[in-house]
């Protein structure tokens, strides 16, 4: 599980001078994690969930080690092989882990604004 590998890089004293490491900067040097096709996609908001509100790194730390840690490849384009699922259900089940994806989203959608001004129908169709 993800809260099994921060467990474990925090455990891990190879290459930390601490006796538990405190710090996460390190990250991405010692852990990948790969998520093949969209049904383990949750793992993104849930490492971002355990990193910012329980081990208490800094939103844009935090999200830059997700970022640095996790590698996704898809094996369809097939729109009907790709999961979806409604916010409303996510909103109820997860709604933590729905909070960060808004948030993921809004800064997604910044991204695209700032290297394609004005394209208001490429926002529409790159939105999460």
């Amino acid at each position: 599980t993800l809260q099994d590998i921060i467990r474990r890089y925090k455990a891990s004293k190879f290459g930390s001078r601490e006796a538990v490491r405190t710090t996460f900067e390190s990250l991405p040097e010692k852990v990948a994690i790969q998520l093949n096709d969209t049904h383990p996609a949750l793992a993104i908001p849930e490492l971002l969930r355990i990193l910012v509100d329980i081990e208490k790194v800094p939103y844009e730390e935090a999200w830059d080690l997700v970022v640095k840690s996790c590698a996704y490849t898809n094996h369809t384009v097939l729109p009907e092989a790709l999961e979806r699922w409604p916010c409303s259900m996510l909103e109820n089940v997860l709604p933590r882990h729905m909070e960060l994806i808004y948030h993921i989203n809004f800064l997604h959608l910044k991204e695209v604004e700032k290297r394609w001004p004005g394209d208001f129908d490429r926002l529409r169709r790159m939105s999460l």
